[in-house]
């Protein structure tokens, strides 16, 4: 019962309007870009996204061959919350951080995280890609905010998360068989 409904929230899945299917060939192109210009990858996230995050930050680098950079350095979240408040613990970093063209990897399953919102703000106006992961509600506000938008119809926590950890785990593995493996 749980994969066929894995199944048809999957199939049901957009990227930029587009089905994930259709769409995806772009994606992989848009971090193989990325590579090749020696932009900086940032991915962030909270909760279970987070834990994708941060598991997609070390995929990404060794096996991707992309620079990648981790934004959840406990330290570093924890002086950065408590002196700027939570909703400011990335939009902080990448002000610091984050160049022109580099990559951000904004990973929200309600789309309505304040601190991924400020964020986005953030890299847009320091010049960054942008990629959006969301579920939930069609009209949450990180849905349409990135250069590629990913949306999982559900409003199930595990089946979005699920998702969006399976598209990224098939992006860097498509960008292995393009572009080679990135450390051995």
């Amino acid at each position: 019962m749980y994969l066929e409904k894995f199944k048809k929230i999957l199939l049901l899945t957009m990227i930029n309007e587009k089905s994930y299917s259709e769409s995806l060939h772009a994606v992989v192109e848009f971090f193989i870009k990325g590579k090749k210009n020696k932009a900086m990858c940032y991915f962030i996230g909270n909760g279970g996204s987070a834990g994708i995050a941060v598991h997609m930050t070390a995929d990404y680098l060794k096996n991707g061959g992309i620079k990648t950079r981790s934004m959840h350095d406990p330290s570093t979240i924890t002086c950065l919350g408590n002196d700027f408040g939570y909703e400011y613990i990335f939009s902080k970093q990448l002000e610091i951080i984050a160049e022109k063209n580099d990559l951000l990897v904004a990973i929200s399953s309600s789309g309505n995280s304040q601190n991924i919102l400020n964020a986005v703000e953030v890299a847009k106006k320091k010049g960054c890609k942008i990629i959006t992961f969301t579920g939930f509600k069609e009209d949450n506000n990180l849905r349409q905010l990135g250069d590629y938008n990913v949306y999982v119809p559900s409003m199930e926590y595990g089946i979005v998360e699920s998702i969006h950890n399976m598209i990224l785990q098939q992006i860097v593995d498509e960008i292995v068989d393009k572009d080679g493996v990135g450390l051995k």
